[in-house]
């Protein structure tokens, strides 16, 4: 019988994504996500995760201006959304406008290599459009057209805010989508996967990923983060706040993680992020906070930061809505998507069996039954 939850079960192949829980490390493609994170653009390491290698100068240049010009396009998404309630989560809008898209997209049931490669692409356009439109409509502001010479971290965050993000924004936001780009086998992922395996379309599978990440099991943890850190108050709280909701059987926001049994790999370069940005300001005390937090949850329940701990500060510090911090992870994880819904496009169909726990066999026709 496999492990509650298929925990450690090996369900297929992939050339993608590597992860080692024990020794903490991550690598797309064979890169480290350290060198990755350090070295790449997001437009980088998402043709390395679509194509199999990094780009040349010519190719990175070719993906820079599909995308710019495609999300400019894109604002032909903007008239669905006023009518859509400025109470609804954010990632039910990104998958009402997937669903919709679906509905006239001429490509929709083209399964080609080709097609497949386009749409990956078009979804990574525009989903900061709408993430970024939406966010604006709950701040009571009219949506931005994009730039067409500005690149995705840029563009989400001039969208976002109506002027040009500093130098060192644009930067932190580009890093962060580098080290949020895939992840293996995390549930939305495999979701995508098990979809596209029954030979559905892709625009159907990216429905079942957007579906499976709005748990807060999978992405609904960071939005969480930053309320944590405003009831617990200071570091001195620390001890006292983790005990009371561990005796209530209460999760800690941004701790443990279902491969690593160690730190997070990407937590650690999303840490040095958030306190560059944190530092001399008034919430710089937050760093403090979490680093007690980590030492506490480490010795009570041999938890490590995962990636949500420091993305949250990250995505605050950015302006970025809590509510819209999932949107922002899907903006980024449908690169990793997409790529794995091409490499699972002409595997098996994925069917697995459970182990039956129901009554024994029984008859209709014994005393007492009537039909």
């Amino acid at each position: 019988m496999a492990p509650a939850g298929m925990e450690d079960v090996v369900a297929g192949e992939s050339a993608i994504t590597w992860i080692d829980g024990i020794g903490g490390q991550l690598r797309y493609r064979g890169y480290s996500i350290g060198e990755l994170a350090e070295r790449c653009s997001f437009e980088e390491v998402a043709y390395l995760l679509w194509d199999g290698e990094l780009p040349n100068e010519h190719e990175l240049a070719g993906l820079r201006d599909e995308l710019r010009s495609v999300r400019v396009e894109s604002e032909r998404f903007l008239p669905l959304l006023p009518d859509i309630p400025r109470k609804a989560y954010p990632l039910d809008v990104l998958r009402y406008v997937v669903s919709w898209d679906a509905l006239s997209n001429t490509q929709v049931l083209d399964n080609s290599l080709e097609a497949n490669l386009a749409k990956s692409r078009a979804f990574t356009a525009w989903f900061i459009v709408v993430a970024a439109a939406f966010h604006r409509m709950v701040s009571g502001l009219e949506p931005v057209a994009p730039r067409p010479d500005l690149d995705t971290a840029a563009n989400f965050l001039y969208m976002m805010r109506g002027e040009e993000a500093s130098e060192v924004e644009v930067r932190t936001l580009d890093t962060s989508l580098v080290l949020h780009a895939d992840h293996e086998l995390n549930a939305s992922t495999f979701a995508a996967r098990v979809t596209i395996a029954t030979q559905s379309n892709m625009h159907a599978a990216i429905a079942s990923a957007l579906g499976t990440l709005s748990g807060p099991r999978h992405g609904g943890a960071s939005d969480r983060v930053i309320t944590m850190l405003e009831d617990i108050g200071s570091a001195d709280n620390v001890e006292a706040w983790v005990r009371g909701q561990l005796d209530h059987k209460q999760r800690i926001m941004g701790f443990g993680h279902r491969v690593y049994r160690t730190v997070d790999p990407r937590s650690r370069h999303l840490r040095i992020m958030a306190e560059q940005l944190l530092a001399h300001t008034d919430e710089a005390a937050w760093i403090d906070i979490l680093e007690k937090l980590g030492h506490v949850m480490e010795r009570e329940r041999h938890l490590y930061p995962n990636v949500d701990l420091y993305a949250a500060l990250v995505n605050h510090k950015l302006g970025i809505r809590p509510s819209f911090y999932t949107s922002i992870f899907a903006c980024t994880r449908v690169v990793g998507w997409t790529a794995h819904v091409i490499e699972q496009l002409d595997g098996r169909m994925i069917r697995p069996v459970a182990e039956y726990v129901g009554p024994g066999p029984r008859s209709m026709s014994r005393a007492g039954t009537t039909v």
